[in-house]
């Protein structure tokens, strides 16, 4: 399996041919279908691109796939919503700098609609499928990103983040997501869910890739991995996990030097990140008809004007004084490790009320603090489980990622 890096070398050397690697891609992608990962493949718009690269770039002749709430010209920017069917009219500022780093576009991938749900059912073209069981969830809400990376069809995928929507996925689909530091990637042209804790990520095979591409798209300095200095938080809430993914908790925690950690209350982080996203979210959809959107997500904005304009600004001061508690756990530790998910990936039977809980309950707070967050893949019996990595900069959640993925 080649780097993103190593690709890239091969196709500005010749060693690799960019129609080669766009034919295997659209290939997969056709083979993977039933999955519903791809909401769109732009079979004629790749092809024309590889054939005329012009063998440059960081990231030269690598395919890459759009989550589609991100506008991509000239393709459709639809949200997952059956109320919307626009055409992009320009490339979000983090798709051009994929174009000018060499990558092709080869399609937009499946998002619960709006980005507004951690399960990935919820899509005008019905629900996203784990390519380890099909009848089990992606996650979300960057459902397509995750399964697509995990399929085989691209080696990189953009997706977005708000309460967890890149590194959930990840988690249950058993491949790498990187959410960076808040405004790491721009998030212009990019359709808001909360703009005070919506990040931009990537979805990878491995973390040392993710680590490439953000060094790409986003300037992130360079990595140094050395022995970290680890948390693991004695919050319970943070360990309330199903029993196969204890086991695989456990056995990643073997070999690891790891200090206990106090992390701000979950209950205080989890309610304040949803009173800041509620509002604003409500926001972000008034003045547009909701007669066509998901039940679920209808619902979740009814709920959502329920929080009180005091409610919403005393999240933001307690956010701030949360963020300051975060900051003094990593006076001690280089990063603080948790389960990604309580969980493996729950049935697509499953009711949302009874799984919401189970996926987001650790994701919040990295975006509340905006701070760096990745999810890594770890060895499970079965269903794929993730591993949260959460630091105070993308360059220190990028090494220890990789020193952990190193030590496999």
């Amino acid at each position: 399996m080649r780097t993103l890096e190593e690709i890239a070398a091969g196709v500005r050397d010749g060693a690799l041919d960019p129609v080669q690697l766009v034919e295997d891609a659209l290939a997969r992608a056709a083979d993977t279908a039933d999955l519903n990962a791809i909401v769109h493949l732009d079979v004629d718009g790749a092809r024309k691109a590889a054939a005329a690269h012009a063998r440059t770039g960081a990231l030269a002749g690598v395919p890459v796939l759009v989550k589609e709430i991100i506008e991509v010209e000239g393709l459709p920017y639809r949200c997952g919503s059956a109320s919307m069917d626009e055409i992009g009219q320009q490339d979000a500022e983090v798709v051009r700098r994929l174009r000018a780093a060499g990558a092709i576009v080869i399609g937009l991938s499946h998002t619960h609609e709006f980005a507004y749900g951690c399960t990935g059912t919820s899509n005008r073209v019905g629900p996203c499928r784990n390519p380890h069981d099909p009848s089990r969830m992606t996650g979300g809400s960057s459902s397509g990103s995750a399964a697509a990376v995990a399929a085989g069809v691209v080696p990189l995928a953009l997706g977005t983040d708000t309460a967890g929507s890149v590194r959930i996925p990840a988690a249950l689909c058993g491949v790498v997501g990187f959410k960076p530091s808040y405004d790491t990637l721009p998030t212009d042209r990019v359709f808001p869910l909360s703009q005070s804790l919506d990040h931009v990520g990537v979805l990878t095979r491995t973390a040392a890739d993710a680590a490439y591409a953000l060094s790409v798209l986003a300037g992130m300095g360079s990595v140094t991995t050395r022995r970290p200095r680890l948390g693991v938080p004695t919050n319970p809430e943070y360990l309330q996990l199903s029993p196969e993914a204890r086991s695989a908790w456990t056995a990643a925690l073997e070999g690891l030097d790891t200090l206990d950690v106090r992390l701000p209350d979950w209950s205080h982080s989890f309610s304040t990140a949803a009173n800041l996203q509620g509002p604003e979210a409500v926001a972000n959809h008034r003045g547009r008809s909701q007669d066509r959107y998901q039940p679920d997500v209808r619902q979740r904005l009814i709920e959502a004007a329920q929080v009180k304009p005091a409610d919403y600004r005393r999240a933001q001061e307690d956010a701030a004084s949360i963020t300051a508690e975060l900051d003094a756990v990593f006076q001690h530790v280089d990063a603080v490790l948790t389960p990604t998910v309580l969980t493996t990936a729950p049935p697509l039977t499953a009711a949302d009320v009874d799984v919401r809980r189970q996926l987001l309950n650790n994701t919040r707070l990295a975006n509340l603090t905006r701070h760096a967050a990745v999810s890594l893949p770890i060895p499970a019996d079965g269903l794929p489980v993730g591993l949260q990595v959460i630091a105070a900069s993308n360059e220190q959640a990028a090494a220890v990622a990789c020193w952990i993925e190193a030590q496999r």
